[in-house]
């Protein structure tokens, strides 16, 4: 967008950007640089909340306001992060762009719970994570499923990869399942549930890192030709290509300075969001859970749901694939457990033991989303049942109350005992 405008000359003819004269160059390049990333999205007219947010917050004004202003103040931010990474991506190359995609992918996600942590908001930060997976699997999977069977009879992806992916889901469900279950059988022990539970999540999160850095590898370095229809697709092949990538608005130095940018100011603005939640469940009967679970990821995921959807809608389904369920792989194998590992370091006991009823909820999305890609095909018709399903989870959340009863006193309930 920004890159279209007639740029200003000087008298030589040249763009006031490419000016021999320093203090002329510089500033042009810095507003020429600036006005091309604010234009690089639409949802950046959504930036004028940013300092409203803060100001709100730093005057602790009515928390509903803090608590809203900031919450849209966030999404734009998130479509910056993405687009700042992209462009650092470009010049890295591969394999650094794609570690970069995996720490600054979540970052909006991993800057509210680091600062919920530091709060020792644990139901925030936990109820967050699965939000931010669930969100993914279920909502972007099913908007992309849509979008694509919206102009074709059927759409097929690498199944190969999209299975890799779900399988590592399932490994992470699996690492849900043993605290919760763990936790049931201690309840009647005289052992130190707490204790042991702290132990076990600590131990999990750090085999849980190693297994992304494995993924790492294994994507980028020792499979990479499992992962090439992607780049292929994206227009990635070089000379020749019909479709080439977006030209390069930032460079290497201006998207790390956006990026730094952008991360403190979404850490401002989570301050104050985090910090007006309490009075929001006290004042709307809202509960922490749906607020972390439902509300705090879409805003979060905001830029990466809008980015699968178009590339489904162009029938890109192997980058759309990877958007969605690589993003939740990110999520449940990194971002957690590194959470686990941040909160053993500040005195935090933040654990991979989530309450009983969000576990089954993870399990049974990770097992329908395994069925609906097993195949390596998708249609209009499986998106709509990967969002029903999500919105029947949306449901269940609002009426979940933060109080309920954990796994123990729900086995004993529903087996009647």
């Amino acid at each position: 967008m920004g890159s279209t405008l007639q740029r200003p000359k000087n008298s030589k003819g040249q763009p006031y950007s490419e000016d021999s004269r320093a203090w002329v160059r510089l500033p042009a390049l810095f507003l020429r640089l600036t006005w091309e990333t604010l234009s690089s999205n639409y949802v950046n007219v959504l930036l004028v909340f940013v300092p409203v947010g803060i100001v709100l917050g730093a005057l602790e004004m009515n928390p509903t306001a803090v608590f809203i202003v900031n919450f849209l103040a966030i999404v734009p931010l998130a479509a910056l992060l993405s687009f700042a990474t992209e462009e650092l991506s470009v010049k890295l190359g591969q394999t650094i762009g794609g570690l970069m995609n995996a720490t600054f992918g979540n970052a909006v996600e991993l800057i509210v719970s680091i600062v919920a942590l530091t709060k020792g908001e644990i139901r925030i930060v936990q109820s967050s994570m699965l939000g931010s997976i669930l969100s993914n699997i279920l909502l972007v999977l099913g908007c992309c499923f849509i979008a694509s069977g919206a102009r074709r009879l059927e759409s097929t992806f690498n199944a190969t990869v999209a299975s890799t992916m779900s399988s590592l889901m399932a490994v992470a469900a699996t690492s849900l399942i043993i605290p919760a279950t763990l936790y049931a059988s201690l309840l009647r022990s005289d052992a130190d549930a707490e204790k042991n539970i702290l132990i076990l999540s600590r131990g999990t999160a750090i085999i849980l890192l190693i297994l992304y850095c494995l993924y790492l590898y294994f994507q980028l370095r020792s499979h990479t030709k499992y992962f090439d229809t992607e780049a292929q697709e994206d227009g990635g092949d070089g000379e020749g290509s019909g479709e080439q990538k977006e030209p390069e608005v930032l460079g290497p130095v201006a998207a790390s300075v956006c990026l730094v940018i952008v991360t403190l100011l979404v850490a401002v603005c989570a301050e104050y969001l985090v910090g007006s939640i309490d009075s929001i469940v006290q004042t709307s009967g809202i509960s922490k859970t749906f607020i972390g679970l439902i509300l705090l990821p879409i805003v979060g995921n905001a830029a990466e749901h809008v980015t699968a959807c178009v590339v489904a809608y162009k029938d890109k389904m192997d980058l759309a694939i990877g958007v969605a369920i690589g993003s939740s792989m990110q999520i449940a194998l990194f971002v957690t457990p590194f959470l686990v590992i941040l909160g053993w370091i500040i005195g935090q006991e933040m654990t991979l033991h989530f309450q009983g009823f969000e576990t089954v909820v993870f399990f049974l999305s990770i097992l329908v989303v395994n069925y609906l890609i097993q195949d390596g095909k998708s249609n209009y018709l499986e998106g709509a049942m990967c969002l029903g399903t999500y919105i029947i989870i949306a449901i269940a959340f609002y009426v979940y109350p933060d109080d309920a009863g954990d796994i123990g006193s729900m086995v004993s309930n529903f087996f009647g005992r």
